[in-house]
């Protein structure tokens, strides 16, 4: 491909609204363009890139076994209803109405579908297992589109699902997939680290995330440098500091004027906040909800919603804590079991004699125990973990990082094979629900990792398994005939060998052409001039590399192989 033929162009200056390195590069280097608010087109030297990172996924998928299918992207709204997920979703699936006034769903991913299909082919114990995939077009109504193809409203995806006959065999199938993810991130030249994640309105039992650790990540993740446990703080556990075990003692009310928080309440009555019981209201589902938790802790409201199993969580305006009867600043949950839904963190309910409200206004009572004086709903964990906390595992001290998701793989388990009555009949001849797996990669937002990873001030710096071209041929004054000629001679020669060139024929100076082939990032530059003419040689550069060498013309590919061998990861 001649850069004076080539459909994008690059920018000196990146525009204003690209704040990370990776979207910079990706609107500089001319690989996407933005149509419209999370909206791309992939411009010629990005879709072979795209394409690149597409083809080690189908390597991987198929070494693990999977099976490439294509699903639609039209999808029959009914699906979504039976699974439950059109409400959950809400306005973040695409939802539209043909002629016919039918609704329809723009997918956002295909659980529903590829139950629906399995259904349909999965009849006894012997057509199981196997795993399907796609790499197909998916679409979210984002509320905030942001950090270039991080986060959008229309972008590829590679899911796959697998679809066994017992829990047993999902484990296998997850385990597999989860091996063909850190091979996959390894040759794109991603580095990643598992952490246990939660399911959101995918659900099922379990699930991972592969995080790139980046400043530029959506999501905190709490790490364990001692035994190595990781968790994006949506699900992370901890080990919260144990009140020392004592004997109830007689409940007293006290007078707490002008007291409205648990700082103030700690300071007023000169104990530690985790002597104190936290109210905190909220709305699910359009239902109140009591919440209650130790006073030295937050609450993860991930997990509350998780507890509560609601679709919708928030919190309570002043108005509607007023019309359901509580006392915000001096509330507590005695007395109140029965009117209002009561959910108590295990930190509340394990720990002897606490501080809580009274249910008016400028007092609080004292010596609160669970079972005697109030009781709860739901008792779950709802604790949010924080750096510094101790670790579930084994005690070490939680540190915090950011990360940006590379991809998520969950056990389904029977969530949604019962829910649209995917069955298989087994040795027995009795109908068992398929057991299920589903497994994602956004491609997109894995081409942007690519390049926060790989880059420096000048520009990206490709890794060879994802690179647009291997080799980026510059050719100084090529006006000349016998520069031309011999450019376009060692682009032959390239091909020849097996590697596809990116040949930059145009009439500019050297400084332009070598910044832009540093922004561009090819592995490999070779630069044709008359001066190495008069050596019968080429300059070669690897773009890792600060220093160039003279390498006669006739050896210049199979250098370049060498060069692309020594920059290619070995196997994970």
């Amino acid at each position: 491909m001649r850069v004076s033929q080539l459909f994008s162009k690059t920018l000196r200056q990146a525009p204003a609204e690209a704040e990370t390195a990776n979207h910079q590069l990706l609107l500089r280097a001319g690989l996407v363009s933005q149509i419209a608010a999370g909206i791309y087109a992939y411009l010629p030297l990005g879709w072979r890139a795209l394409r690149k990172i597409e083809q080690i996924i189908r390597e991987e998928m198929d070494a693990a076994g999977g099976q490439e299918i294509h699903m639609p992207a039209l999808q029959p709204v009914e699906l979504w209803e039976a699974s439950g997920r059109r409400e959950a979703l809400g306005q973040t699936l695409f939802v539209l109405q043909d002629r016919r006034e039918r609704l329809l769903a723009l997918g956002p991913t295909h659980e529903e579908v590829v139950t629906e299909l399995a259904k349909r082919f999965v009849q006894s114990y012997r057509d199981l297992p196997f795993t399907v995939y796609q790499i197909q077009t998916k679409f979210r109504d984002e509320p905030r589109p942001r950090g270039g193809l991080t986060r959008v409203r229309e972008f590829t995806m590679k899911d796959a699902y697998s679809f066994d006959a017992d829990w047993e065999g999902l484990d296998a199938s997850y385990a597999r997939m989860a091996a063909a993810y850190q091979r996959i991130f390894h040759r794109c030249g991603v580095p990643t680290i598992p952490v246990e994640a939660d399911s959101g309105a995918i659900g099922g039992k379990d699930s991972q995330e592969f995080m790139f650790l980046s400043d530029i990540g959506e999501d905190v993740i709490l790490l364990c440098p001692q035994c190595s446990y990781a968790a994006n703080l949506e699900k992370a556990e901890f080990a919260w500091p144990r009140a020392a075990e004592e004997p109830p003692e007689p409940v007293e009310e006290i007078h707490t004027p002008g007291v409205r928080t648990i700082d103030d309440l700690a300071a007023y009555l000169r104990i530690p906040a985790a002597r104190t019981a936290k109210a905190v209201f909220y709305s699910a589902d359009g239902e109140p909800v009591f919440a209650v938790i130790r006073g030295d802790l937050e609450i993860n409201e991930v997990k509350l919603r998780n507890a509560l199993k609601a679709n919708e969580l928030r919190l309570l305006t002043d108005e509607e804590v007023a019309r359901h009867g509580l006392v915000a600043g001096s509330a507590s949950p005695v007395g109140l079991k029965g009117t209002v839904r009561i959910v108590a963190d295990r930190s509340a309910v394990e720990s002897p004699n606490l501080v809580g409200g009274a249910n008016r206004d400028d007092y609080h009572l004292k010596n609160l125990n669970y079972g005697r004086d109030w009781e709860a709903d739901v008792v779950a964990d709802i604790a949010a973990a924080a750096a510094g906390h101790a670790c579930a595992r084994c005690g070490g001290t939680l540190e915090q990082r950011r990360g940006l998701e590379m991809g998520h793989v969950f056990k389904l388990g029977t969530l949604y094979s019962e829910k649209l009555s995917a069955a298989y009949l087994d040795r027995e001849g009795t109908p068992r629900p398929l057991v299920m797996g589903c497994y994602g990669i956004g491609t997109g937002r894995l081409l942007a990792a690519v390049i926060e990873a790989n880059h420096d001030e000048r520009g990206i710096i490709w890794p060879p398994s994802v690179a647009p071209f291997p080799a980026h041929i510059v050719a100084l004054s090529p006006e000349r005939p016998e520069v031309r000629q011999a450019a376009e001679a060692l682009a032959e020669a390239l091909r020849a060998a097996g590697m596809d060139a990116l040949l930059d024929d145009r009439e500019e100076s050297a400084g332009v052409k070598f910044n832009d082939a540093d922004l561009l990032g090819m592995p490999v530059r070779l630069t044709v001039s008359p001066r190495t003419l008069e050596q019968d040689a080429v300059e070669v550069k690897a773009r890792r590399e600060p220093e160039s060498r003279l390498v006669p013309r006739a050896e210049a590919a199979a250098r370049v192989q060498e060069i692309l061998a020594r920059l290619t990861p070995l196997p994970a």
